[in-house]
């Protein structure tokens, strides 16, 4: 039987974005949202850790060299980075970019781009602030 590891690698990277229910009344979108209704949004310095896992290559001593895991979420990252969510993306024409749906946008991303590599993508660790991440996985 296989032995499979976890390896997590961190990444930071800004946007922003607004929450807004087009459904809901501007007071009901206030009641539930705050101040996070403007409709110049407001951003944040967010920080992404991907744990993927799988087994440990016998000539490499590795489930995946860094330097490959590294482009990819940069290359998911590119069309999220310095971007306002809600306009610049097509990710949330009919979705909140609440943290927790941006989390499971970020991982299905990942998931699709790590199918060539032995690894698997384990879960996806998304903050928002210091104190405030979701974690999502399959």
């Amino acid at each position: 039987m296989d032995e499979f590891i976890t390896l997590s690698k961190k990444i930071e990277f800004s946007a922003s974005h607004r929450y807004w229910n087009d459904s809901w009344s501007e007071e009901e979108n206030l009641k539930h949202f705050g101040k996070c209704t403007s409709k110049y949004g407001h951003g944040h310095n967010y920080v992404l850790e991907t744990t993927v896992e799988g087994p440990v290559d016998p000539d490499t001593g590795m489930i995946i060299n860094i330097y490959n895991l590294k482009p990819i979420l940069k290359s998911v990252l590119k069309q999220f980075d310095h971007k306002f969510l809600n306009l610049d993306t097509d990710f949330f024409d009919d979705l909140i970019p609440t943290t927790e749906n941006f989390a499971k946008i970020l991982y299905e991303c990942i998931d699709e781009k790590l199918k060539d590599t032995r690894c698997k993508l384990l879960k996806v660790r998304l903050y928002e602030t210091k104190d405030l991440f979701v974690d999502y996985w399959k």
